[in-house]
């Protein structure tokens, strides 16, 4: 199995290249990705096909399904596709378990050059790109303005947190993506990723600790498992029940598509009650953007965003807006 290139999966991901079918990509001679709109996912050129192989074990639970999910905190597709992975782990809950695994996009920027990105500022474009294909909101300009050196250091803090408390580390890993996506700041700086921490109840002190001791190791276990378990794009999740069986979802995956691979795998997996009004979906999460509240409420994005400013007027919501999209934050 040849190595995952992570400056590869930089610019796929940066590019916007894991797209939903319906979508076609420009792959013009000058880009080095390929982009395939019917897997959703971009490949390196001449690399075998993206195949889950055994490597990719979980310790799965006593029902239902495992998926094993592999991102990156600087992952834009993964950002893409936040909504339907809400509304999966709302709507089919202690049924299906999902693990993070980083990927590592970005090691760093010496010698990279790849379909004309060559430095941090030529990524800041497409970023607002895939805002307005994902519909979730994503401005580029941490790339002008702070740009990251690394995805690493959020990666490693990540796996870190998650050595204190699983529940919070996805909080705190929700946390430096509404950073970096919406708020333009540098999720690779320590300062930076300890007020993510504060803010959502790790103790960073320990996380320090962990970030330059046992977080650096779970990391380069993540990247290990991605190149055993022959992951060559970002989003990937390999989904497997009890019995072994397994179906890999490549990229930008629609929810019908996601549900439909849950039931294949699990036929007597059944769905929850669903939330059906703006005020409920902050019993779920404190911060909801447009396309999550879409998703999730099976509604119109304007009568999402309807809903939501229903509850900024009522004052029990903020409203927080980008050139690209807004979030809206319990208060």
């Amino acid at each position: 199995m040849p190595p995952i290139r992570p400056f590869a999966f930089l610019l796929l991901t940066l590019n916007a290249c894991a797209q939903t079918p319906e979508h076609t990509m420009n792959t013009n001679a000058d880009h080095s990705m390929l982009c395939d709109p019917d897997s959703g996912l971009c490949t390196i050129p001449g690399a075998p096909a993206n195949e889950a192989t055994d490597a990719a074990t979980a310790v799965r639970p006593a029902q239902g399904i495992t998926i094993q999910y592999f991102t990156d905190p600087i992952c834009s597709s993964c950002w893409g596709i936040e909504p339907q992975l809400r509304r999966l782990k709302a709507e089919y809950g202690p049924a299906v378990h999902v693990e993070y695994h980083m990927g590592g996009l970005l090691p760093g920027w010496d010698g990279f050059n790849g379909g004309g990105i060559t430095k941090p500022s030529d990524v800041a474009s497409h970023w607002d790109e895939a805002s307005h294909h994902y519909r979730m909101p994503i401005i580029g300009d941490v790339w002008l303005e702070d740009p990251l050196a690394s995805s690493y250091p959020p990666s490693i803090a990540f796996k870190a947190a998650e050595l204190q408390d699983p529940a919070r580390a996805l909080a705190f890993l929700r946390r430096l993506r509404e950073m970096v996506f919406l708020e333009k700041r540098n999720i690779a700086r320590w300062d930076v990723i300890a007020e993510a921490a504060a803010q959502t109840g790790l103790d960073t002190a320990r996380l320090k600790q962990d970030v330059e001791g046992a977080g650096k190791a779970l990391f380069q276990a993540d990247l290990a498992l991605a190149r055993a378990a022959g992951v060559r794009g970002f989003p990937t999740m390999i989904v497997t029940n009890n019995e072994g069986e397994r179906q890999v979802l490549y990229g930008s995956r629609p929810y019908a598509q996601m549900v439909a691979t849950i039931q294949q795998l699990s036929p007597t997996t059944t769905g929850a009650a669903l939330p059906s009004t703006a005020g409920e979906l902050f019993s779920l999460y404190p911060t909801w953007c447009a396309q999550e509240a879409a998703v999730m409420l099976g509604v119109e994005q304007a009568a999402a965003v309807g809903g939501l400013d229903a509850l900024v007027a009522s004052g029990l919501v903020e409203r927080s807006d980008t050139r690209n999209g807004a979030i809206w934050r319990k208060r």
